[in-house]
């Protein structure tokens, strides 16, 4: 099986095991908000699709931190693969699982973790060759017991919770053999970035990765 997302990327989720989940509302907030993410810790990122400031706030983040990880999430289309791979997106993330979208990025070897929450998506997954899937929304779907139970059929397959995950359960998922890595948006809090907070972003950046590290 051909793996869906590189060994490159794949070292660098398990490395840090979360992943924030950011919308941006204006592109101005994106560079700074790079910065406390990498000042915590945490040189990851996952820019939703969810504005129309994505491909600029991607832009702007690849500028100011290149190093960073730097993935587009909440992408529904083709021309939104090409956006967020244009404006320095390192790989895609779906919702849901959408066949257009995903033969779209394999055909053009970008990294994609389509959403999955149910068996029937898991087994579409396998059918094109995918091993690393979106766990989405994780908490609605049953959260850790219904991870534990596909841990069975599914053995070959990691995901990545997402939608739910806080401070307080992030440990139950990492615990499971299974879960890649978590997508968190309570350290990037739309509030804390409207109040232009950074510094706040920052020490609940640093205060999750030492409790994964802990």
């Amino acid at each position: 099986m051909t793996p869906n997302v590189p060994p490159g990327i794949l070292a660098e989720l398990s490395r840090y095991r979360l992943v924030p989940v950011v919308v941006l509302e204006r592109a101005e907030d994106a560079a700074p908000l790079a910065g406390a993410l990498v000042r915590g810790g945490l040189p990851v990122a996952e820019v939703t699709f969810r504005t129309g400031a994505a491909a600029a706030s991607i832009a702007a983040m690849r500028h100011a931190e290149p190093g960073m990880l730097i993935g587009a999430g909440t992408v529904a289309s083709p021309a939104q693969v090409d956006d967020a791979v244009a404006a320095g997106a390192t790989f895609i993330v779906t919702p849901g699982f959408n066949p257009r979208v995903v033969q779209y990025c394999l055909d053009r070897s970008v990294p994609i973790i389509p959403g999955a929450n149910a068996p029937g998506f898991i087994e579409q997954a396998l059918e094109m060759s995918l091993d690393v899937l979106k766990f989405f929304p994780a908490e609605p779907s049953g959260g850790v017991a219904f991870l534990k139970a596909l841990a069975g059929p599914y053995a070959q397959v990691r995901f990545m919770p997402t939608g739910g995950i806080s401070k307080a359960n992030l440990a139950s998922y990492l615990a499971l053999d299974n879960v890649l890595a978590c997508g968190g948006s309570w350290m990037v809090a739309p509030s804390l970035i409207a109040a232009g907070d950074f510094a706040g972003v920052e020490r609940l950046t640093r205060e999750a990765m030492e409790s994964i590290a802990a």
